[in-house]
C-alpha cells in the first residue's frame, strides 16, 4: 500500500502525536523530532500494528516531497503491448500427483478450481480471520507499548480468550492514549465470528 492511502498512528513515548494518512503523520513526526523531544517516537500501521520506518532527513518539505515522489507514476504509467494487467500473481504451489490429477479433471482447470476453493475458504473463515488479525495487531501494539505496564500479561490473556471486560479492566490504568489505541485495535477480536 502506498504512503498516500496508508493510515498510521504515531506516539511520542506514551502520548499519541498524530493519526491519519502516513504522509500527514510523517510530517507531524518530523515536526516533533525537530523540536528535540526526548521520548522515543514510534509509528504504527493502523491495520497491522507493524512499526513504520520513515526517512526524516532534511526539512519537513523534504519529508513530504519524498512521499509525493514515491506515489507518482504508479499504475497509471503507460503500458507496452501484451496482456493487460489482471491482478494475477504467479507463485509456486506444491501438490501431490493425485491432487494435480484431480485439479486437471475439474472444469476450468487447476487455476480456476484453486481460486474457487480459496474463495470458499475465505468466506467460511471470514469471522475467524477477522478475529485473528485483530488479535495479532493488538498483540503487536501491546508488546511494544504496554510490555512494561501493569496488567500487560493479563491483558494479552484476555485478548486471546476473547474477554473484552477483563481486557478493559487490565488496560484501564494505562496511559490514556495507549489504552485507547489498544482498545480500538482489540475491538474486532471481541466480536462474534458467526461460525
Amino acid at each position: 500500500m502506498d504512503g498516500e492511502r496508508r493510515f498510521c498512528t504515531a506516539f511520542e513515548g506514551d502520548r499519541r502525536i498524530a493519526r491519519g494518512l502516513l504522509i500527514d503523520v510523517a510530517v507531524e513526526v518530523k515536526r516533533v523530532v525537530d523540536r528535540g523531544e526526548s521520548a522515543p517516537v514510534l509509528i504504527f500501521d493502523d491495520e497491522t500494528s507493524e512499526q513504520v520506518e520513515i526517512d526524516l532527513r532534511g526539512t519537513v518539505d523534504d519529508v513530504s516531497k519524498r512521499f509525493e515522489r514515491s506515489t507518482e507514476g504508479g499504475d497509471d504509467a503507460p503500458r507496452g503491448p501484451g496482456r493487460p494487467r489482471l491482478g494475477v500473481v504467479s507463485r509456486e504451489v506444491t501438490l501431490l500427483p493425485r491432487h494435480w490429477e484431480w485439479l486437471g479433471d475439474q472444469p476450468g482447470g487447476a487455476s480456476v478450481t484453486l481460486r474457487k476453493i480459496v474463495d470458499e475458504a475465505r468466506r467460511a473463515n471470514e469471522g475467524k480471520d477477522r478475529v485473528r488479525k485483530a488479535q495479532e495487531a493488538a498483540y503487536r501494539f501491546l508488546s511494544t507499548m504496554g510490555g512494561n505496564l501493569p496488567g500487560f500479561e493479563e491483558a494479552n490473556r484476555a485478548l486471546f480468550a476473547g474477554d473484552a471486560d477483563r481486557f478493559a479492566h487490565e488496560v484501564a490504568p494505562w496511559p490514556a492514549d495507549v489504552r485507547e489505541h489498544a482498545t480500538n485495535l482489540a475491538r474486532a477480536a471481541f466480536q462474534p465470528t458467526n461460525r
